[in-house]
C-alpha cells in the first residue's frame, strides 16, 4: 500500500516523492547499483529475499520507475505467481510489461524522456494511464483515485503547493507536509506513513525517496524512517 505524489512537467521532465510500505522483516538494501551485471548503470532499492527492486533509475537515460501493488480481480495461485520486482528494473532499461502476465496486480509508475504514465495490473487486464502535467498521487488503486482516504486528503494540500519545477526547495516542502500528514496515527486511513496491520497487511511505511527527473537525467535520495510507521520530528 505504497504512495506516491508526482508533479509532471512536462515529458521528460517530473519531481515525485514515493513513500514505500513493506513487511518490516523482509530484507532490503538502500539505494544502491545493486545488479552491475544485470543492469549496469541503474540503481534502485533493493528487495533482498526476490533481489529485484521497489524503485530503479537510469540516470544515463533519464528514467525513473516505482512498483505499488493493487488487488488481484483474478486468482492466481501463488505457486505460480512470477516475482513482480522485475518490473522497474526492466522498465528503466526501456522494456514495458507486456500482457498477460503471471503476476499479482501492480501499479507500475513510469517516467521516462517520452513521458509519465501508470501501468495497472489486476490479473486480467493491463491499463495505461498518461499522467499529465500537474500534480497526482497514487496508491493501490487508480491514479487520483478520490476513493482512497490519503488522496482524498492529501492531494489538495500538495497541489496547493504549487508546481514543483517553480520552487528551488520544492523536495524540502513536500517533505515537510509529508511529516504533516504523520500527524495522523499510521493505522488512519488518511495517513501516508501507515501501519496497515490493522487492515489485514502486515506491511508498514520504512522509507521515503525524493527524485528529480528532468534535462535527460535522474537525482534520487532515499531517507529510511526511524522505525517502521513513525517519522523522526
Amino acid at each position: 500500500m505504497c504512495t506516491v505524489v508526482i508533479d509532471v512537467e512536462d515529458a521528460g521532465s517530473a519531481r515525485l516523492l514515493a513513500v514505500r510500505d513493506e513487511d518490516p522483516l523482509r530484507e532490503w538494501d538502500a539505494l544502491g547499483p545493486w545488479w552491475p551485471e544485470a543492469y549496469p548503470g541503474v540503481i534502485g532499492i533493493r528487495d533482498r529475499r526476490a533481489g529485484g527492486a521497489w524503485l530503479a533509475a537510469n540516470p544515463a537515460t533519464g528514467r525513473l520507475a516505482v512498483l505499488l501493488n493493487r488487488a488481484d480481480v483474478s486468482d492466481l495461485p501463488e505457486g505460480t505467481a512470477v516475482s513482480r520486482g522485475s518490473l522497474a528494473l526492466e522498465s528503466v532499461v526501456g522494456h514495458s510489461p507486456v500482457a498477460p502476465l503471471p503476476m499479482h496486480g501492480f501499479n507500475l509508475l513510469e517516467v521516462a524522456p517520452e513521458g509519465a504514465r501508470v501501468l495497472s495490473w489486476d490479473g486480467v487486464e493491463l491499463r495505461e494511464t498518461a499522467v499529465e502535467p500537474g500534480t497526482h498521487m497514487i496508491a493501490h488503486d487508480d491514479l487520483d483515485d478520490d476513493e482512497t482516504p490519503r488522496i482524498a486528503a492529501w492531494l489538495p494540500e500538495f497541489r496547493a503547493l504549487g508546481p514543483a519545477a517553480a520552487s528551488a526547495d520544492w523536495a524540502s516542502e513536500w517533505v515537510a507536509l509529508l511529516a504533516a500528514s504523520a500527524r495522523l496515527a499510521p493505522e488512519d486511513d488518511r495517513a501516508i506513513i501507515r501501519d496497515n496491520r490493522p487492515h489485514g497487511y502486515p506491511t508498514q511505511s520504512l522509507l521515503y525517496a525524493v527524485a528529480t527527473v528532468a534535462g535527460g537525467g535522474v537525482d534520487v535520495h532515499d531517507v529510511t524512517l526511524p522505525s517502521p510507521a513513525h517519522w523522526n520530528a
